[in-house]
């Protein structure tokens, strides 16, 4: 039973959310997901860190969209590095409220400045809008970053889920354009959506909080002129040599756990320096329950690590 394989806390923490009786999110209409998913994420997240420096501002996106970015720093010294951190929530949910506590970790322990973005959603915005601004902020912060004491020669990309989706494919964007990226850090990431893995078939039918009813929910919010290209589905790219080296963080017991393992090996197979973390017996989207999981505060100082050792060390 796919419930025997979570640890002793995580189990507790689902079967205390089922016996909730929440709505599931892929039964509500986008705007009060979106509300439920912030509103959960609140409840579960651990203390957000306290850093130096917090700023809002805007980056400028295609056809005159401003993209609300948000950004944390342990101090203020000019010429920072920075991460360029995307949220998850299958492109339809989530921002830059529900990543905020392991934006804050990242920045306090890496020393790294850490910026996060509100790329549009579906089903308003079908895809690839997501990725057009994640791709224009990544560009804008190694163009412009200095006008915010930034170093665009120093840059990481990362997110989780569908933010990791768009951190994978953003870098091999990156990697085509010349444009110099440090580190890929990805958090459980959707990285293709032809084929029934073992990993989806044990979890994505177990009850637990990644169904295979929400992921078909997010995929016909989402599906766009794009949806079945590489672009959505980073492991079918054409080549995968030369791209930045990957850091991958996996939950034990997700339905996309295999997908991570077997980006992973494609990095390899290309060449890529890839780092690969799994944490047992918990689930997907375990780095935003740091209340309860004490393996999210352990994935907030990985990834921390990881990346201070990509733009620091």
């Amino acid at each position: 039973m796919p419930l025997d394989t979570l640890n002793t806390v995580t189990r507790a923490l689902i079967e205390n959310i089922q016996r909730a009786g929440f709505p599931p999110l892929h039964t509500l209409p986008p705007a009060l997901a979106r509300q439920s998913y912030r509103m959960g994420v609140g409840a579960s997240e651990g203390p957000r860190a306290a850093v130096a420096r917090i700023e809002d501002f805007t980056i400028p996106g295609r056809d005159g969209h401003a993209i609300p970015a948000r950004l944390w720093s342990n101090h203020h010294h000019p010429g920072q590095p920075v991460l360029l951190y995307l949220h998850g929530g299958g492109f339809v949910i989530g921002g830059i409220d529900t990543c905020e506590a392991l934006c804050r970790a990242v920045a306090a322990q890496s020393d790294v400045a850490v910026v996060a973005i509100d790329y549009r959603l579906a089903p308003e915005h079908k895809f690839h809008v997501s990725l057009d601004d994640t791709w224009q902020a990544l560009q804008w912060l190694h163009r412009d970053g200095a006008q915010m004491g930034l170093d665009g020669q120093r840059i990481a990309i990362g997110g989780d889920s569908a933010g990791g989706t768009l951190s994978a494919t953003a870098a091999l964007l990156a990697r085509d354009a010349g444009l110099p990226l440090r580190l890929q850090a990805l958090f459980y990431p959707s990285v293709q959506t032809r084929e029934t893995t073992d990993s989806f078939r044990t979890f994505a039918h177990a009850g637990l909080l990644l169904t295979q009813d929400l992921m078909a929910w997010f995929e016909a919010q989402t599906r766009g002129p794009l949806a079945h290209d590489w672009h959505r589905e980073p492991l079918h790219a054409p080549s995968h040599q030369g791209v930045a080296p990957a850091w991958i963080g996996l939950a034990e017991c997700d339905p996309l756990t295999d997908e991570g393992h077997r980006y992973a090996e494609r990095l390899r197979e290309a060449g890529v320096d890839t780092e690969l973390t799994v944490w047992p017996g918990t689930v997907h989207d375990f780095i935003n329950m740091g209340r309860f999981l004490p393996e999210a505060g352990q994935a907030h100082g990985a990834l921390a690590q990881a990346v201070r050792r990509a733009l620091l060390d």
